[in-house]
């Protein structure tokens, strides 16, 4: 697929690359598929994320873990980094903080064992995210911090098409006005597949599939 390059407004070097077409996720239809994997899994592009996004937190909220979802757990550990270390700016500074990951059952809803969630219960929970398209996983997740005795303290995104959630606000560097013309639909409503346009590929997390 032929991918553009959309650099970040602000200043950190950090570049989206995405590509125009028709997907299918767990949850929508997209015509942008986004993709995130240097920036979850390169080193030097999650620091510059997440030095990017804990500027929103660094100041002003409390955060004892990082819930990572979509395979966030390099830039999560860097932001923990970044807004634990010793600074008048820092509210979280000399302090520890967990970064976790939670399990999926076979419906994906959200669970934690007998031994991680007390990262959770009683916490401040920052949740973090590569992309956040219908709110669908972040409203889950929210809601799994509730039952699990924890607060969620804010959601954190390298790409959001929502501000807010379950009354929180999504903090993201990108977002629809990046993308020209960027849409979702649900699935059984798709004007694309109306229109008789097959589908480029299946994404999620992990990646695309082509069909």
């Amino acid at each position: 697929m032929s991918m553009e390059h959309i650099k970040y407004s602000g200043k950190a070097d950090i570049v989206l690359n995405v590509t125009k077409g028709h997907f299918a996720t767990g949850h929508s239809h997209i015509n942008y598929y986004i993709d995130v994997t240097s920036q979850k899994f390169c080193l030097s592009e999650a620091r510059q994320v997440a030095h990017a996004l804990a500027r929103e937190y660094k100041a002003s909220t409390l955060i004892d873990t990082i819930l990572c979802l979509d395979g966030t757990e390099v830039i999560a550990a860097c932001m923990a980094s970044e807004m634990t270390k010793t600074g008048y700016m820092n509210i979280n500074q000399n302090q520890d903080m967990n970064v976790l990951t939670p399990e999926r059952t076979v419906g994906s809803q959200l669970i934690f064992r007998e031994n991680t969630a007390p990262l959770v219960t009683g916490k401040n929970v920052l949740v973090l995210m590569a992309s956040v398209s219908t709110g669908y996983t972040a409203k889950s997740a929210v809601e799994t911090i509730a039952y699990y005795g924890g607060r969620a303290v804010g959601i954190a995104a390298i790409f959001a098409t929502v501000e807010n959630i379950e009354g929180l606000p999504v903090n993201s560097l990108f977002n629809p006005n990046d993308l020209p013309g960027y849409t979702s639909y649900d699935a059984h409503a798709c004007p694309l597949c109306q229109a008789g346009q097959k589908l480029d590929a299946l994404v999620n997390s992990f990646g695309y599939s082509k069909l």
